[in-house]
């Protein structure tokens, strides 16, 4: 059986990875490592960097449990397994021999130039690249293929099939009744904890099989997102959508008490408690901010529209596109020396610009598209019930 398809689910899931650009192009100027770095780099971009860290990666596996749900609902376990195979493996693989390879050549280049093989061009790091193995600079080393930031694919794969897999089970939860207000503090608790308890000493890697923490907390919101379609969290939507103030409002002040705790302590080391209520606060601002972004994506997409489906078809291909598009951006324009706020203005509307356009033209050709993760044959409007109807 069906389960009702809320209407505000794509414009949620455009705007969570529209934020991927502007994050990734901010991590270019920040001081926090990443592939390639400006010459500007500094601290001045890390607390608003710090607004959205908490929680944009967690909201995403939120929608993908809700979405995986409804595709659980349709197709079966089966289906499910082959459709998330063919839109997550696929790409992966391409992924990681095609379109990461950029960002690994920049990062040795830039970085440790003395490890390029041959003459230290593209194809001979490539070829380098497809044989496997460590690059190393002392401890420092990177492994290679790699999937840098797909490394979301793998992880929703996983989740999806054991999503499917349990729910094959046909275990018939009761509905849980909670007032609404439980809402921002039932699922709070557990990403709280996990940060304290389990953050510390399996810290994120990203890997697939040495990351314990983020497993538990990725794990967790996918199945939040999951029961969220079924009565066991029906609740979630309406408590959200009341509540859209509420945890704007928390999230905003926990998210000004952290960034004053960070100043309080940028050259000294915190009393244990004050770092155990640091990352309490820090795994709890995750989820308060995913219900504010529930709650006002319910007030900002009432509707399916032509334009928002269309968004939401492109949105995956983008998601695959968009960091080496700007690692290659930002070598293309080092030579210019312009401004930093000028340069990243720019980084972020041409990255927008070609991976729009770059889905526009690979939409049209069967084998590329599959391998960008492009549906050829967008989905049509479906009657949808609004998030009050369906609770």
């Amino acid at each position: 059986m069906n389960t009702p398809r809320l209407p505000f689910l794509d414009g949620l899931r455009v705007a969570a990875f529209a934020l991927l650009i502007p994050y990734h192009v901010g991590m270019y100027y920040v001081t926090w490592d990443w592939h390639v770095k400006s010459p500007a780099a500094s601290d001045a971009l890390e607390p608003f960097m710090q607004l959205s860290s908490p929680w944009r990666l967690s909201l995403l596996f939120l929608i993908a449990g809700a979405a995986c749900q409804g595709l659980f609902a349709k197709r079966g376990a089966l289906g499910t397994l082959k459709d998330r195979s063919r839109r997550l493996l696929l790409p992966l693989l391409f992924g990681m021999v095609i379109i990461v390879t950029p960002q690994a050549y920049f990062e040795v280049r830039t970085q440790a130039p003395e490890l390029l093989p041959g003459d230290g061009g593209y194809l001979d790091f490539w070829a380098r690249y497809l044989k496997g193995g460590a690059l190393c600079r002392g401890d420092d080393c990177l492994d290679v293929p790699t999937w840098n930031h797909l490394w979301f694919l793998p992880y929703l794969w996983v989740y999806a099939v054991a999503g499917a897999a349990l729910a094959s089970l046909k275990l018939k939860p009761r509905a849980v009744e909670l007032p609404a207000w439980a809402w921002l503090l039932a699922p709070a608790v557990p990403l709280a904890l996990l940060r304290v308890t389990v953050m510390p000493h399996w810290p994120s890697t990203h890997d697939l099989v040495h990351d314990l923490y983020n497993h538990l907390q990725y794990g967790f919101v996918f199945a939040v997102g999951w029961a969220s379609r079924t009565p066991l969290a029906q609740g979630l939507w309406p408590a959200a959508l009341r509540l859209r103030w509420a945890a704007l409002a928390v999230s905003l002040a926990t998210w000004a008490a952290l960034l004053a705790f960070n100043a309080r302590y940028a050259d000294a080391v915190p009393p244990d408690a004050g770092l155990v209520a640091a990352r309490t606060l820090r795994g709890a601002l995750t989820w308060w901010a995913i219900v504010a972004c529930c709650g006002w994506a319910q007030r900002a997409f009432q509707r399916e529209t032509p334009a928002l489906r269309e968004a939401a078809a492109a949105v995956f291909c983008l998601y695959i596109l968009h960091q080496s598009v700007i690692v290659l951006l930002t070598q293309a324009l080092k030579p210019l020396v312009l401004p930093w706020g000028l340069e990243a203005g720019l980084l972020i509307v041409l990255t927008f610009a070609i991976c729009a356009l770059a889905y526009l033209g690979a939409r049209r050709v069967p084998g590329l598209a599959l391998l960008l993760g492009i549906q050829r044959r967008p989905r049509k409007a479906e009657p949808a019930v609004s998030s009050a109807a369906a609770a």
